[in-house]
């Protein structure tokens, strides 16, 4: 029984000396500032930006409560990966945990649902950048296609020159991001104290009360909103990639982790709380971001360009991140077998230029496939990228349970940073994802399309797997030869 223990400890022990020369070739620069701005830029988007009108318009106030659960739930997420970093800190992040924990199929799978995420999110965000641009009537003329190809010009040379060119570009959009929800909330408080009435309104608790309440449409819209705002939050999990490159992974993501949580809490739920005091829940509306709505009863001169600055902010930030994690995913399947053997290629500044590239081609058919394909598709195609991301935030769970169950049998050192009331939370991170799914299915058109599309999926990913093959051996190959006996 002790040799059977030993000799399991040892493949352990091995597997993960494979697993760390996947690393060899990255530059770990990235500071505390740098992560800190990542941390939050990952958790605001255009979805709180613009999405949260229409959200109010379909839930009122009951959105707060909604943010309030998922972002719990993102936070659960969130700790659960910083056990897994506190572990094994890798640019892999969950693809190279799955590998460790679930085998290369998992891993593949995570992968590459990851990749078909960023890639159809990207395609969205491009072409949000070209409309942003067209808001100024002095670019009217300009064709869309144009800016949509500029806007990935800037963004890709930036994540080819280095990690700490994509950093520093995230930091100030993420400080743009911030700057703009603070001075919201600074103006919304302000007016909410002193009690002057907007748009012949009185501020206060009333105009919830006085509106049909918490749930004005009932407990079923807001329950089927969980799904859209559950996606306001994609682009979290990507603090485990950026852990790869940290100077201090131990040091600064668990301070970076844990303020996610803070800023969720103040810049989502107490927005929306703000909002709702201030104007009846009503008065805003889909199409147009709810801080325009408040600061143009305010009279605020040149207020639809600025929050337009900020949402195209939003929009290159998110594209920034797109190939920044793409890059990385795609060079960790690559290096287990699971992508194409030129993905795993490195430059001389020390960025998985082969990846990045990968990713910029389809950005580059994306906008072609805006002027071809009507607005419902898609949408479609766009809830097919939610999908990836539940299928990534699951696999961090269960990565995180099966840490768990290595540490207890003595083959992984125990970390400090734990997931709070796991593995309880853990099970209910899961089934609340699954509920999330469920709730997708019934959302009809364009969430029961989704779910209809995963056997589609399903029999893409065999299909791929199995053109993998040679490569697959290959690497086996060299896993064996860094497992063996006397190898280190």
């Amino acid at each position: 029984m002790q040799s059977h223990s030993k000799s399991a400890h040892n493949k352990h022990t091995a597997k993960r000396r494979w697993l760390d020369t996947h690393e060899a070739g990255y530059h770990k620069s990235m500071g505390n500032r740098q992560i800190q701005m990542i941390a939050i830029g990952g958790s605001i988007g255009t979805g709180l930006f613009l999405g949260t009108g229409g959200r109010l318009e379909m839930a009122g106030p009951a959105l707060a409560l909604i943010y309030l659960v998922c972002g719990v739930f993102s936070f659960f997420i969130l700790r659960a990966l910083g056990e897994l970093v506190l572990h094994r800190p890798t640019s892999g992040s969950f693809v190279s945990y799955a590998r460790e924990f679930l085998g290369e199929k998992s891993s593949y799978v995570v992968g590459w649902m990851y990749f078909l995420n960023w890639a159809m999110t990207g395609i969205v965000d491009i072409t949000a950048v070209a409309l942003y641009m067209h808001y100024w009537g002095t670019f009217a003329e300009v064709p869309q296609w144009l800016f949509a190809l500029c806007a990935l010009g800037v963004v890709a040379t930036m994540n080819m020159i280095g990690v700490k060119w994509f950093a520093e570009m995230e930091f100030w959009f993420a400080l743009i991001k911030v700057a703009a929800i603070s001075l919201f909330l600074i103006a919304g408080v302000v007016f909410l104290g002193i009690g002057t009435p907007l748009a012949g309104n009185t501020t206060g608790l009333h105009l919830i009360t006085e509106n049909r309440g918490m749930f004005p449409h009932g407990l079923l819209p807001a329950l089927v909103l969980v799904q859209g705002v559950i996606f306001a939050f994609a682009g979290i999990e990507l603090i485990g990639t950026a852990a790869g490159e940290c100077r201090e992974p131990e040091k600064m993501l668990p301070k970076a982790i844990n303020n996610i949580i803070l800023r969720i809490g103040l810049f989502y739920v107490g927005s929306v709380v703000l909002l709702v005091l201030l104007l009846p829940w009503n008065a805003y509306q889909a199409g147009q971001s709810p801080f325009v709505t408040f600061f143009s009863q305010l009279g605020v001169p040149y207020i639809g360009t600025i929050m337009n600055i900020v949402v195209l902010t939003a929009a290159l930030s998110s594209l920034n991140s797109g190939l920044y994690s793409t890059g990385r995913i795609l060079r960790s399947l690559s290096m287990g077998g699971s992508a194409p053997k030129f993905m795993a290629k490195m430059s001389i500044q020390q960025v998985p230029y082969a990846g990045i590239l990968v990713t910029c081609s389809i950005y580059v058919i994306g906008v072609l496939l805006n002027y071809l394909v009507p607005s419902r598709v898609f949408e479609i195609v766009l809830n097919i990228a939610s999908l990836g991301i539940i299928s990534s935030w699951a696999f961090i769970i269960v990565c995180q349970m099966r840490l768990r169950k290595a540490i207890h049998a003595g083959h992984a050192k125990p970390v400090y940073f734990k997931m709070p009331g796991a593995p309880f939370t853990s099970w209910l991170t899961l089934a609340f994802l699954l509920a999330v799914v469920i709730m997708m299915a019934f959302d009809y058109p364009n969430g029961t399309w989704t779910i209809a599309t995963i056997p589609v999926l399903a029999v893409l990913l065999v299909l791929g797997w199995f053109g993998l093959r040679k490569h697959a051996q290959e690497v086996k190959q060299d896993q064996q030869i860094h497992e063996a006996p006397g190898s280190h």
